[in-house]
């Protein structure tokens, strides 16, 4: 007749480590060995020891010995059989009455406590230090994964749909489930991977689907169902951001991107059942770093853009003034000789010197274009003399060529102003374009403010003018070259020169520029230059 043996059933076992989750399944198939060896090992030995006649304490040493191995290799279960198995061994060759089993003395539940205890402490040391081993291996697998990661994003270069890519590298190496990247600077979101439903949900549909519903509902109730799950895990990922907090839950990770302290995003980590915080917290800065330099590439690569169409235009535009020079001084030449040429009529005369005031301005636009590569050349040097602004704000006005024009300025100096040191044509064409803004820009025939004091040994004046209001998004751009305020058309027409040259001529003279809008009224344009010395009278 065959022995049957019945071994324990075999239960799951759920060990945790430090922010790792190990199940394991104790006995395994293969791991039967340690039990069967043992026991053919004591039935061996008990026979030969009976045979030499060897005592019960010698024998019960080796056989502890033999449960220590089996313990150590095998698990608390096996070590429990051998140990009744030993017990056995004991109560049948060496106890009186031999060869019969009378388990009823004290001795024998003394040694099958021992042997117990020293299966079940045996057995605890080996299962911690496999899950020491388990948690070291998965500690190599993620630092080997988290270099991989950072190795392959240092190799994007091209700044277009870097989050897309850096989801899809993420859940590629960490073999995830779902990966969300929520970039908080740009507000967009990137995926990669697709949510699955738990095993509750998949065992509903396999039923469904055996008692399918006309009209596929049961396709619509899943397509329903992932999306639901994405959508949760979205706000998640949302929520982390707001929280600025690392969090697990259900076996997906939602952490805060960060930048030294400030979140500027955060990421989902779906399927990331056996990943430790720290691998999480790095994979969150590997991200983090990824996105800020994806932008920083987009920055140089609109930086260097701007910089080379930049230079085109200013070769461009140089070669036209240089065209332009030449045909507008023969123009002027031509006209001033017309009166020499015989007498003219009154219509003729004011033809002629529309033509001369038209020819004269865009030779000083020339002139203008000329001049811009020349004051932001490194090697421009303007010839300084001490001034006084106000002086030369006066000068302007002067030059004016209609009187109404003129009469519209109303001057307010401080009594005593101290003087700067500046080159006078280079401030004369600033406060010459700045007052030029405010005749354009303005309501025809509202008076035009000028003032003039001094402030924090800066002498700064003030052309303010009632008309086109800039607003504050707009107060520094329009002293970028080329750029108009929005409005700037239904007043005059203009290339967007002017105040590109008034801040590069500030800027030489160490000084600022700038505008301030004032709603309901116009617009403000200051020019602040250092003071030198003590104040005139």
């Amino acid at each position: 007749m065959a022995a049957t043996i019945q071994l324990p059933a075999a239960r799951a076992t759920t060990t945790r480590g430090p922010g790792l989750t190990f199940r394991f399944r104790r006995p395994e198939p293969m791991s039967l060995l340690p039990c069967l060896l043992a026991a053919a090992g004591i039935a061996i030995f008990a026979w030969i020891s009976f045979r030499l006649g060897q005592n019960s304490g010698s024998v019960a040493c080796v056989y502890l010995v033999t449960i220590v191995l089996t313990a150590y290799y095998g698990g608390f279960w096996q070590a429990t059989l051998i140990s009744v198995a030993a017990v056995a061994c004991l109560d049948y060759f060496f106890n009186e009455p031999i060869f019969s089993f009378t388990v009823n003395r004290p001795s024998d539940w003394v040694e099958l406590g021992a042997f117990e205890f020293t299966a079940l402490v045996i057995s605890g040391l080996s299962d911690r230090v496999r899950l020491r081993e388990r948690e070291i291996a998965a500690e190599r697998r993620d630092a080997s994964r988290l270099y991989q990661t950072a190795r392959r994003i240092l190799l994007f270069e091209s700044p277009g749909d870097v989050g897309n890519q850096v989801a899809e590298l993420t859940r590629d190496m960490f073999e995830l489930r779902f990966v969300v990247v929520f970039d908080a600077i740009s507000d967009k979101t990137y995926r990669s991977g697709r949510l699955e439903s738990t095993d509750r949900d998949a065992r509903r549909r396999r039923n469904r689907q055996q008692q399918p519903e006309p009209g596929g509902a049961d396709g619509s109730c899943a397509a329903s169902g992932a999306a639901a799950g994405a959508g949760n895990v979205i706000r998640l990922t949302r929520d982390a951001y707001l929280s600025d907090s690392n969090t697990y839950e259900s076996g997906n990770w939602y952490c805060a991107l960060r930048l030294g302290a400030q979140p500027v995003g955060s990421l989902a980590l779906c399927g990331a059942g056996k990943m430790t915080a720290l691998t999480a917290s790095a994979l969150a800065s590997l991200v983090a770093i990824a996105l800020e330099r994806a932008r920083s590439i987009e920055h140089r690569y609109r930086a260097d853009a701007a910089r080379e169409a930049e230079q085109l235009r200013t070769a461009v535009l140089d070669s036209l003034a240089h065209k332009f020079k030449t045909p507008m001084t023969v123009i002027r030449t031509a006209v001033a000789g017309l009166p020499a040429a015989g007498e003219l009529s009154a219509l003729q005369t004011e033809l002629v010197t529309l033509v001369d005031q038209e020819a004269r301005k865009l030779n000083d636009l020339a002139c203008r274009l000329l001049e811009t590569p020349a004051l932001e050349s490194d090697e421009f040097e303007p010839q300084r003399e001490p001034l006084l602004l106000s002086h030369l704000a006066r000068s302007v006005v002067q030059e004016l060529d209609q009187r109404t024009d003129q009469d519209r300025f109303q001057f307010s100096v401080s009594s005593t102003e101290a003087p700067v040191l500046a080159d006078r044509e280079l401030i004369m064409t600033a406060i010459a374009q700045l007052t030029d803004n405010a005749l354009k820009y303005s309501t025809p025939g509202t008076p035009i403010d000028v003032t003039l004091n001094s402030a924090e040994n800066a002498v700064v004046l003030r052309i303010r003018s009632r008309g086109l209001e800039v607003l504050p998004c707009d107060q520094q751009r329009i002293f970028d070259r080329f750029y108009r305020a929005p409005g700037a058309q239904q007043f005059a027409t203009g290339t967007g020169l002017g105040l590109s040259i008034v801040r590069t001529i500030a800027t030489d003279h160490d000084g600022k520029a700038w505008a301030e809008g004032e709603p309901g009224y116009g617009t403000a344009f200051i020019l602040s230059l250092p003071a030198l010395g003590e104040p005139a009278a």
